[in-house]
């Protein structure tokens, strides 16, 4: 068993960590491209998470119960399909599920048993972040724990009876290294070298295409693993302490298979599954910030701009899990043949991931705006994880559609929504050496040193059902600095004032940068105008349309496509805090945002006349 060697207290471990991620990848990791002709400036950090304090009660609900249920989760439950599938003692109740172990599993069900202790990891991980934000000793003293007891069961058992070891080792590499970062766990690293020792001999020797055979007398269930995942987290291993050990397992387990033609501009996104090769992305982005490669960075910017071709209005893509060709009626096809449109929890974690990486390289706005869209229609209006393991899977974006919970309990979802819940915080605002990033606008509180001197800005605002956002800065000094606000591409007309006056005229689809000597009790007002607008699906179905106000996708809540025209969508009028309204000559439509949504059956889009 793993003891503690030494204690470390939680403000001085995260200080440490807050300067180790504000620096990004920092100079022992980061290499500048040595391909352009002018070397890109050093990513923009992230904050540590206690840097931020949120004060949206729709995501801190959000957090609060995702931390319930882990932390009510036992331990030897929670251990239990590990213990058995190294044929140790598992006392304790099943949390069934996909997290069960079935030695005699039917494969041909997709229902328990489907991915044994998949998400343990996972867990672990949200835990580590989660005790980052709250200090909760109680949260630390599980993550701890959880590692210790998960220690005496790594055995190559655990891989060879497992359909997805590159997954499942996936997930444990991302729980320890949080563990060590977030939760200051002394033991963490040394897990980690005795897990992948154990796990190595049982994956791929590279990034494997999904369903080409590599493990001899399995099945073709075998063949559905994520090894072309997993270099992201092997990179962070690197850059959190774990050794070269992992740059080199990062470089090792590279999908250029996948990333070669988009690197070139080739579409090879159909036909593959949509989470895991989007999140596959974010190895690439891995893989510019550790290498310095420019053919990865251009792998991740093209793969996006090709997912956002096939996005819906929301922000969603992968209909049925599966990517789609470019110019496809595949999506369209959708609103009709299918209930399963977006695999939210799982996808929203990897486009965040994905997004945030791409914004911090090339601070290009339109990533934010990206981002926002997916917060806004997707994953803050999923219904909540329950303790019995319901979960909330796809969001249903057909022309009948419906909020409802997975068949399944603990699925893949159940694992990435607690670490949703988590990131907002990070997602919210970056920084390097030289100032300070707004992205999101949420109720909140940022805290870092510049040039010497303690700074704050403080956020209050409604948005995005209101306008306007103000700004509050506090300083131990006077400090010049520059602060930029992301102005969405939608937001025509926008401005920003600093006590009163106006200042720069911001571009949409940039950040507005405003650099003076900022003082306690300077105050910011920005004003982004939300008109309503109408988006297509795509330019072959121009008639099949979403109503849009702000960054929100209005959702016609009704049970059959109604008759509609352009100008009576455009002529929508709020009717209270989450509510417009559409009249139409057979009556009134009520179109509320998806967080506003609970049971009542909708749409996402109307095809008008």
């Amino acid at each position: 068993m793993f003891r503690s060697r030494y204690s470390i207290s939680r403000r001085t471990f995260l200080r440490s960590a807050s300067f180790s991620i504000a620096g990004a990848a920092s100079s022992a990791v980061w290499l500048p491209s040595l391909s352009a002709d002018s070397p890109r400036p050093e990513p923009l950090g992230e904050f540590a998470y206690n840097d931020v304090v949120l004060r949206s009660e729709l995501h801190e609900r959000q957090l609060r119960e995702n931390h319930a249920v882990l932390m009510g989760l036992s331990d030897d439950s929670l251990l239990k399909p590990l213990r058995r599938m190294v044929g140790q003692p598992a006392p304790g109740a099943e949390l069934g599920g996909w997290y069960l172990y079935d030695p005699n599993y039917d494969i041909s069900t997709f229902g328990a048993g489907f991915a044994p202790g998949a998400t343990f990891g996972q867990w672990v991980s949200a835990l580590a972040r989660m005790y980052a934000i709250t200090g909760s000793k109680e949260t630390r003293d599980k993550v701890l724990r959880l590692n210790r007891l998960y220690a005496q069961t790594i055995s190559g058992d655990f891989y060879d009876k497992n359909r997805f070891p590159a997954y499942c080792y996936d997930k444990l590499v991302c729980g320890l290294i949080d563990s060590h970062r977030w939760a200051g766990d002394p033991d963490a690293l040394s897990i980690l070298q005795h897990t992948t020792d154990t796990a190595l001999p049982h994956l791929p020797p590279k990034a494997v295409e999904q369903g080409e055979p590599w493990r001899p007398g399995k099945d073709e269930s075998y063949t559905w693993d994520e090894s072309y995942t997993i270099a992201e987290n092997l990179f962070l291993a690197y850059q959190r302490g774990a050794g070269e050990r992992y740059r080199a397992l990062g470089v090792q387990y590279l999908a250029n298979y996948f990333y070669d033609p988009l690197s070139e501009g080739r579409n090879a996104l159909a036909g593959r599954h949509a989470y895991s090769h989007v999140n596959s992305l974010s190895s690439a982005m891995q893989a510019y910030l550790t290498l310095g490669s420019e053919k990865h960075l251009a792998a991740a910017k093209n793969g996006f701009d090709m997912v956002e071709a096939q996005s819906f209005a929301s922000g969603g893509w992968g209909p049925d899990e599966q990517l789609r060709p470019t110019n496809s009626d595949e999506v369209a096809a959708s609103l009709e043949n299918t209930h399963n449109s977006f695999e939210t929890p799982c996808g929203a974690y990897a486009h965040f991931k994905l997004t945030r990486y791409l914004l911090r390289v090339t601070r290009d706005s339109r990533y934010g705006d990206s981002m926002e869209r997916m917060m806004y229609n997707t994953i803050l209006g999923a219904k909540p994880l329950q303790p019995d393991g319901r979960t909330f899977y796809y969001s249903d974006y057909n022309f009948e559609g419906r909020k409802v919970y997975s068949e399944n309990r603990w699925p893949c979802c159940s694992g990435t929504m607690p670490q949703v819940a988590a990131d907002y915080r990070i997602n919210t605002y970056f920084h390097n050496s030289d100032g300070i990033y707004v992205n999101l606008y949420l109720p909140s509180t940022v805290r870092w040193a510049q040039n010497g001197a303690q700074v704050s800005l403080t956020q209050n605002t409604a948005y995005p059902f209101d306008e306007i956002v103000q700004f509050e800065m506090t300083a131990s000094k006077p400090t010049e600095f520059p602060a930029n606000f992301r102005i969405p591409a939608w937001a025509e007309g926008a401005s920003i004032s600093v006590n009163g006056k106006r200042t720069v005229t911001p571009v949409q689809g940039s950040f507005a940068s405003i650099r003076r000597e900022w003082r306690t009790g300077d105050r910011v007002q920005l004003h982004l105008p939300m008109r309503t607008r109408l988006e297509s699906l795509d330019s072959r179905h121009t008639d099949t349309v979403a109503l849009m106000h702000g960054p929100l996708v209005l959702f016609p809540i009704t049970k059959t496509n109604v008759q509609v025209t352009r100008r009576q969508l455009l002529a929508a009028a709020k009717n209270g805090t989450t509510r417009w309204e559409v009249k139409t000559g057979n009556g009134s439509i009520d179109m509320l945002p998806f967080l506003a949504i609970e049971d009542e059956p909708y749409s996402t889009y109307l095809k008008v006349s």
